[in-house]
């Protein structure tokens, strides 16, 4: 029966928990009741029967969810805005019994420190938060070090504010002076 349950959970995909739907969750816990009765009783292929049939409902629930748009905001639900341009969205989090504490551990989980630097957060219908940095806020890619590294020293001295300016002091001659005497 438990390789019957693995064959039957793959049909079903790959997911872990914290990933799965409230359907998704709902039918693996089905299963899972499911798949110990073969222990109380002793039907063995009516338990197959049904687990396959719980698989089936689940992978047609997501055929449909995929196919069409309105089944999946009623199924799985859509994500919700907690944070916008560095705001915490309050009714919102009321709404989904969520504390301002927990908003900020999931953001702390993520290497987020402060909450003015998102520009955007969201809960996703699983569970996990999605967010996005304010520009300022946002680590340097390697390719904008790229960039930074391929500017020219030309480009560097044209730019508005380079980092560093040459101090050429006009009472001491230069190198290239110098070594003509």
């Amino acid at each position: 029966m438990v390789l019957t349950g693995i064959l039957l959970l793959r049909i079903a995909g790959r997911k872990s928990i914290s990933q799965m739907t409230l359907a998704q969750t709902v039918v693996m816990i089905s299963i899972g009741s499911i798949i110990i009765q073969p222990i109380i009783e002793s039907s063995l292929f009516r338990t197959m029967v049904a687990a396959s049939v719980f698989i089936a409902a689940l992978i047609i629930m997501e055929y449909v969810q995929v196919k069409w748009n309105f089944a999946e905001k009623f199924i799985t639900g859509k994500s919700k805005v907690v944070i916008e341009n560095g705001i915490l969205n309050i009714p919102e989090l009321k709404k989904m019994r969520f504390s301002v504490d927990q908003l900020e551990m999931r953001l702390r989980q993520q290497g987020i420190s402060d909450i003015a630097d998102v520009k955007v957060a969201t809960i996703e219908p699983n569970g996990q938060i999605g967010y996005e940095l304010k520009e300022d806020a946002k680590p340097l890619t390697v390719r904008q070090f790229k960039q930074l590294l391929a500017q020219t020293p030309q480009d560097v001295e044209d730019s508005p504010s380079p980092l560093f300016k040459e101090v050429i002091n006009p009472t001491e001659p230069s190198s290239s002076q110098k070594t003509l005497k």
